[in-house]
């Protein structure tokens, strides 16, 4: 019955217009509770959303990513608190806006060098030029391409972003946005190899996590959601390009560049391979990603408290935020967003309509994922927030089949 209620709840969405549509998947106790698809992969040729069909998980990148450092933080590869500047010497004279609505010629020196640990927690004064007005708005836009799929070449993309102004002093704010981006790329030069081969290496094949990555093969397009958002009247439409045309929804070829923050394609049953690891300490299928010690310090508060009141625009209340990924500090506070549940349930959600939930107090995950694609003013005309509402009804109806 729970189950119905799921793809009920969800198809009312759907019918309404408001959500393409999504899949969804509930697993407990190394069992299965509930998968569906529910609406249409691709609406013009009548495909339905399927439990393997394959979505770009947006920010949902991000927890993988910082997985992927912290495994060559265990192998003694760097240590949290050194400057990423031995990696990446671009970034060894940094200034800092005295205002982040001030003219970039406006700055301060940097008080001292950006550290890993600062990557991994968004306090690194790097920044999503979105969040911002003023000119530093236009700068990244200008200097760094789309921000899931750009055109400039990995290295010359730090060297840009190392010539920007920082949003705030290395360490003393959190402000979402690049630094995943950057420890990604950094990954690769310490590495010496592309991202999506070291990911692929060291995290994908290892746990059997074949439909995971930056791109998606000819031989699985099939299977892949096609991307929607709303028109300014707040129809659902086909889209071709991502919020404020910034980036594409579909990677090009040969394109070396990409985000680790929001680069990566996924499944539900990938994704909860993944997301497994948070209810074992950091070991998936006997595979040790994370030594122990590490992976409870990555699933820890690293925020002061005025730094978790500086972060509420993305970090709700009761939640805190570790390296790279949010957990519940407060049952009774912590909303859906960014991922709710009992005390140290953890997750991270992404800008389509992803959304995932790992909660060690009753040995669960939740998956939701679709693309729903929304420009941050047609939010805030309430256009698109159909998602979130789908999100909610998920959860809530999900928890009900746990035991």
């Amino acid at each position: 019955m729970g189950e119905d209620l799921i793809a009920d709840a969800i198809r009312s969405i759907v019918d309404a217009g408001s959500l393409a549509g999504a899949t969804t998947l509930v697993w407990q106790d190394d069992q299965i509770i509930q998968t569906t698809g529910v609406g249409w992969r691709d609406i013009e040729s009548k495909l339905p959303m399927e439990r393997n069909t394959i979505f770009r998980i947006a920010s949902m990148s991000k927890p993988i990513i910082s997985t992927l450092a912290l495994m060559l933080f265990d192998e003694g590869r760097f240590a949290l608190n050194d400057p990423i500047t031995h990696w990446a010497p671009e970034f060894s004279q940094m200034r800092v806006l005295r205002s982040s609505t001030g003219t970039l010629d406006q700055t301060n020196e940097a008080e001292r060098q950006i550290t890993f640990e600062d990557l991994l927690t968004h306090r690194s004064g790097l920044t999503y030029a979105d969040w911002h007005s003023g000119p530093i708005v236009q700068a990244y836009k200008e200097a760094l391409g789309g921000d899931i799929d750009s055109e400039v070449h990995p290295d010359d993309w730090i060297a840009r972003l190392a010539a920007l102004p920082l949003i705030d002093q290395p360490g003393t704010a959190f402000h979402y946005g690049h630094s995943t981006d950057l420890l990604g790329l950094i990954i690769a030069r310490i590495e010496d190899a592309p991202l999506g081969d070291v990911l692929k290496r060291r995290i994908f094949d290892p746990l059997g996590m074949n439909d995971t990555g930056f791109t998606v093969p000819l031989e699985k397009q099939h299977r892949k959601a096609t991307t929607y958002g709303f028109d300014a009247s707040g129809q659902l439409c086909k889209r071709l390009t991502g919020p404020g045309n910034s980036f594409l929804a579909e990677r090009p070829e040969g394109m070396a560049y990409v985000s680790g923050g929001q680069g990566l394609w996924s499944t539900v049953d990938d994704y909860l391979t993944f997301a497994r690891m948070f209810l074992n300490e950091g070991i998936v299928n006997d595979v040790q990603l994370l030594k122990p010690e590490t992976y409870k310090r990555m699933v820890s508060n690293c925020l002061s408290e005025n730094q978790l009141i500086n972060a509420r625009s993305i970090l709700n209340t009761g939640h805190g935020f570790g390296l790279g990924i949010a957990m519940v500090l407060d049952p009774l506070k912590a909303s859906p967003q960014p991922c709710g549940g009992g005390i140290g349930a953890v997750g991270w959600p992404g800008a389509f309509g992803g959304w995932w939930r790992a909660d060690p107090s009753n040995n669960s995950v939740m998956i939701f994922l679709s693309h729903n694609m929304v420009e941050l003013e047609q939010l805030f005309d309430g256009i698109g927030a159909g998602v979130y509402e789908a999100i909610t009804q998920f959860q809530n109806q999900a928890s009900s089949l746990l035991s």
